[in-house]
């Protein structure tokens, strides 16, 4: 029997994946902060996150899968203040958006997908146990996690303590005890959004949001915690800490098993930064492009890889697909069977989501369709389509 393997960021090895529960693998994958269009890096990581929610279902009967919207932030309240429209307006607009354009890209809309501004009661009371357990003090209006008060802290990233404090988000203000510390809570103003706390009228740091949303959707410990490279330090660091200081976990892998983060996107070899003016936005990209096509392309480097994004990246996997739907269009009269995606590809995407071989066998399917005899047909057809599904594609009507 194939085995699924994966990359675990927490020591940064590839394993056998072993589920908690082989009855209900539960997956939870941070999501988009809703303030304005998902470009590419978001879709990526959107899509990755849905191959390994097709790959597990193939092995499991059972796959919960959770990915959280951000709906406060202070990015969020700056794109409110700019655009004069209300937060709760603009959030629920961008989180409408996103999710359409994932579904054009093939993506799976997640089994719960939580609001963060649902869960503030949550992250209070994850909060009130933070300070009881002397990892979070209260300073001027602030409440920050501690960062000293967790030894274990920098298990996942790697990172000493220089390099944390380098790599905070947070500036060093007067209300930190030390540089590394980060926000659990922040005061709001009159004409900020804010909520009712033992700390004040105020609001949650990004951090804590996790953290609270996670254990409560899919209890703890779950199975996989995914995202994109970048979130690794400190968001993913801080949720550890948080979460297992909390309920005095010694281990991480007592919060979740397997920590999952799939690679960088680059534009024609340069990161993608609004001062370089090279953000791709997938709304504007599905104007030009099918869907498929843009998935196609997402998942033609293996997920851990940077990613180069180009034009002829694009066009390539539209040739790619063009091909495919050809040859299935040659073969419409033939019946498909009910079969299983064919071994090769399923392997491939056992072995750490290894989309880049799996495509390399579906061509080869596709090459074997097209040449094979009558009898064979069938087989061939009905396994190249159980093999695109498990990637997310060749499941549309070839004449469309």
């Amino acid at each position: 029997m194939t085995t699924f393997k994966i990359h675990n960021t927490l020591g940064n090895t590839k394993e056998e994946f072993i589920p908690i529960d082989e009855n209900n693998i539960k997956i939870y994958a941070c999501g988009p902060t809703v303030y304005n269009y998902a470009h590419i890096g978001n879709a990526r990581m959107a899509v990755v996150s849905d191959l390994l929610v097709r790959t597990l279902k193939h092995f499991f009967p059972k796959v919960t899968f959770v990915s959280n919207i951000t709906d406060i932030d202070d990015k969020i309240i700056n794109a409110a203040l700019e655009n004069k429209t209300p937060i709760n307006e603009l959030t629920r607009k961008f989180e409408n958006i996103y999710n359409k354009n994932m579904l054009e890209l093939g993506v799976l809309k997640p089994d719960i997908q939580p609001r963060a501004t649902e869960h503030i009661a949550e992250m209070i009371k994850l909060i009130e146990i933070l300070i009881n357990n002397n990892n979070a003090y209260v300073k001027d209006n602030h409440v920050l996690f501690n960062v000293p008060s967790y030894p274990q802290y920098g298990q996942l990233s790697g990172r000493n303590k220089e390099d944390q404090i380098a790599g905070s988000r947070i500036k060093v203000e007067e209300y930190k005890n030390n540089a590394e510390d980060f926000i659990l809570w922040k005061p709001s103003t009159n004409d900020q959004p804010g909520w009712d706390s033992p700390w004040g009228k105020g609001r949650p740091g990004w951090h804590i949001e996790c953290s609270a949303m996670s254990e409560k959707t899919l209890k703890l410990p779950f199975d996989i915690h995914g995202g994109g490279l970048d979130l690794t330090f400190p968001h993913h660091e801080n949720e550890i800490a948080q979460t297992c200081a909390a309920h005095k976990f010694k281990n991480p892998k007592e919060y979740a098993k397997y920590w999952f983060h799939n690679g960088f996107v680059t534009i024609d070899g340069e990161k993608m930064s609004k001062s370089e003016g090279n953000i791709f936005l997938v709304n504007e990209l599905i104007k030009t492009y099918p869907g498929e096509s843009l998935r196609f392309s997402l998942l033609s480097s293996h997920y851990r890889q940077p990613l180069n994004w180009n034009t002829s990246l694009i066009q390539q996997s539209q040739k790619n697909l063009d091909r495919m739907y050809r040859v299935l269009k040659e073969n419409e009269k033939i019946k498909s069977i009910k079969v299983d995606a064919d071994e090769s590809v399923i392997k491939a995407l056992a072995n750490d989501l290894n989309s880049v071989k799996a495509i390399a066998k579906i061509n080869n399917l596709t090459e074997n369709l097209s040449k094979a005899d009558e009898e064979k047909k069938p087989l061939l057809k009905s396994k190249l389509i159980a093999s695109g599904n498990l990637l997310g594609i060749l499941q549309k009507s070839p004449n469309d």
